[in-house]
C-alpha cells in the first residue's frame, strides 16, 4: 500500500459522521463574511452600508494577484462593513448582511442537471475560477487560479486530487465523494484541461473502501483518471506527503512548490467546486462541514452557507454537550481552538469537533528524555525537540539553518511526545518569527522603485 517515506502517526479516526448523508443547514437571518478568507491579501470591499444584494453576487473583489473575490451567500441588505471578532476573537474585516429571502443572481445555475462537456480554453477555465473565489477547500485556501497559472520554465505533468481526509473526526470530504462523485470527476477533467494534463490521481486513504470503490467506478469513463488506495497514516492528506505517496517525487524544501516535481494538488470538494463555477457559474458561497465529537447527540455533514455562525451548526448537531471543554475549528491535529462561537464559517472551514473536558485537557508537560520519538514522527525530517529548544532561546538564524519553514505543523511530534512537550507551539511561533525575518530581508534587498 502506498504512502509517504518518513514519519506520520495513527491517531484514533473517530469518523463518527462517516455514514452520515449530507444535510442541508436552514439559512442564517444573518452572516457575517470576512474579507480574508484565503491565503494572501484580503479582499477589497465592493459593496457598502445600505446596499441590496443577491446570492451569488460579488461583494468584495481580490485585491492582488494571490487574493480571491468573495461573493454574497444569501440575498439581503448590507447592514455593516466592520471590525468582527473571528473564532480566536481577532477582530477582522467582514461584511455582515441581514437575509431577505433567497434571490439568486443571475446567470447561475441551481439546477442538478450534470454538465460533462467544457469547450472553454485553459486560460477561460482559470479566469472563471478567478471569478468565482475559488480556493483549497482542506484548510490551506490557497487561491486556485494562482495554484492553476504553472509559472514560465515550469510543466505540470499530473494533477492529484487529495481524498485522502486524514484528520481524525472529519468527513466532509469522504461524503463529497460518495454524494457527488460525477461532479467532482467532471470538475477533476476541466482542472486536468486548465493544466494541461493527460494523467491525473484520486488519492483516498484505505479506510474509505465505499468511496474507493465508487470512483474507481465512475472514473472508468474519464480517460487518464486513475484512484490511488493509500496507506491509513497521518499526514497522509499533506500535499507533500500525498505527492510523494502517489507519485514518489520529493519536493524540495521551501521555497520549492509541487509544481517544481511537476504535480498540482486540489482538495476534493474543490473539484467539486471548480465544476460548480465553471460549468454551472456558481461561485464559491457554501460547503459541506463536519460537526461531530463524542459528546455530540447527532454528528453531522452539514451543507453550510459561508458566514453562518458556528453556533448553528452545533444546534443542528444537537446542541453543545455539557461536558464540552473546547471548540475546534478544524480537526484535533492541525485545527485551531476557538473563544467564539458566533464567528463564522469560512471557506476553509471543512470541520467543527467539540472535544469533552476531559479530552482537551493537557497533561502537564516535564523534562525532555531525549527519546526522539518526535524526530521518528516528522513527516518532513526535522528534529522538533531542537527546533522547540531554539524557538525558546530565540535562536532565529539557528533555526533558519535547520530548515523550520519545512515544517507543515501536523502535529506530529507533539502527540507522540511522552512528556507532553508543547512542541508544535513552540515550532509553529519560530517559523512564524523566522518566515517573518526572511520577508523583511527580501523587501529589504528588492530594488526600490
Amino acid at each position: 500500500m502506498k504512502t509517504f517515506p518518513m514519519g506520520g502517526v495513527h491517531p484514533s479516526e473517530n469518523k463518527l459522521s462517516s455514514k452520515r448523508p449530507v444535510e442541508v443547514l436552514a439559512l442564517p437571518d444573518t452572516v457575517n463574511i470576512p474579507l480574508a478568507q484565503h491565503i494572501g491579501a484580503p479582499a477589497a470591499a465592493k459593496v457598502a452600508k445600505g446596499d441590496k444584494v443577491l446570492a451569488g453576487q460579488l461583494i468584495a473583489e481580490a485585491s492582488s494577484f494571490m487574493s480571491a473575490n468573495i461573493h454574497a451567500p444569501i440575498s439581503g441588505t448590507v447592514t455593516a462593513v466592520d471590525m468582527q471578532p473571528n473564532g480566536q476573537g481577532v477582530r477582522q474585516m467582514m461584511i455582515t448582511i441581514q437575509r431577505e429571502g433567497d434571490q439568486w443572481a443571475e446567470g447561475i445555475d441551481l439546477s442538478k442537471t450534470l454538465v460533462r462537456e467544457c469547450a472553454l480554453s485553459s486560460q477561460e477555465i482559470i479566469a472563471k475560477i478567478k471569478d468565482a473565489g475559488i480556493v483549497g477547500m482542506g484548510g490551506a485556501t490557497f487561491p486556485t487560479h494562482v495554484k492553476l497559472s504553472v509559472p514560465p520554465g515550469k510543466k505540470a505533468e499530473v494533477l492529484i486530487i487529495n481524498g485522502v481526509e486524514c484528520e481524525p473526526y472529519l468527513t466532509s470530504d469522504h461524503r463529497t465523494m460518495l454524494e457527488r462523485g460525477e461532479e467532482l470527476l467532471v470538475g477533476v477533467s476541466i482542472l486536468m484541461k486548465a493544466i494541461g494534463v493527460d494523467r491525473a490521481s484520486i488519492g483516498i486513504e484505505n479506510n474509505k473502501p465505499d468511496a474507493i470503490a465508487h470512483l474507481r467506478q465512475l472514473s472508468a469513463a474519464y480517460p487518464g483518471v486513475e484512484v490511488v488506495p493509500l496507506k491509513v497514516m497521518y499526514p497522509q492528506g499533506g500535499e507533500k506527503q500525498l505527492i510523494a505517496a502517489v507519485t514518489g517525487r520529493q519536493v524540495p524544501p521551501p521555497p520549492a512548490l509541487p509544481i517544481d516535481v511537476g504535480a498540482v494538488v486540489c482538495n476534493a470538494s474543490t473539484a467539486v467546486a471548480v465544476y460548480e463555477a465553471v460549468q454551472k457559474n456558481k461561485p464559491l458561497v457554501e460547503r459541506v462541514v463536519t460537526v461531530t465529537g463524542k459528546g455530540m447527540k447527532e454528528p453531522k455533514n452539514l451543507l453550510t452557507r459561508m458566514g453562518t455562525p458556528v453556533s448553528a451548526l452545533i444546534e443542528a448537531a444537537g446542541g453543545l454537550p455539557e461536558d464540552a471543554g473546547k471548540v475546534i475549528n478544524g480537526g484535533p491535529m492541525m485545527g485551531r481552538a476557538m473563544i467564539n462561537l458566533a464567528s463564522p464559517v469560512t471557506k476553509g472551514c471543512s470541520g467543527i469537533t467539540v472535544m469533552s473536558g476531559r479530552d482537551a485537557v493537557r497533561r502537564e508537560p516535564s523534562q525532555c528524555i531525549k527519546c526522539a520519538k518526535c524526530v521518528a514522527a516528522c513527516p518532513m525530517g526535522l528534529e522538533p525537540y531542537y527546533l522547540s529548544k531554539m524557538a525558546r532561546k530565540k535562536g532565529w538564524d539557528e533555526l533558519e539553518a535547520q530548515m523550520i519553514t519545512s515544517c507543515i505543523e501536523c502535529g506530529c511530534c507533539q502527540s507522540s511526545c511522552p512528556s507532553y512537550l508543547p512542541l508544535l507551539d513552540w515550532v509553529r511561533l519560530g517559523k512564524q518569527t523566522v518566515m517573518g525575518i526572511i520577508r523583511a530581508r527580501s523587501a529589504a534587498a528588492a530594488p526600490k522603485k
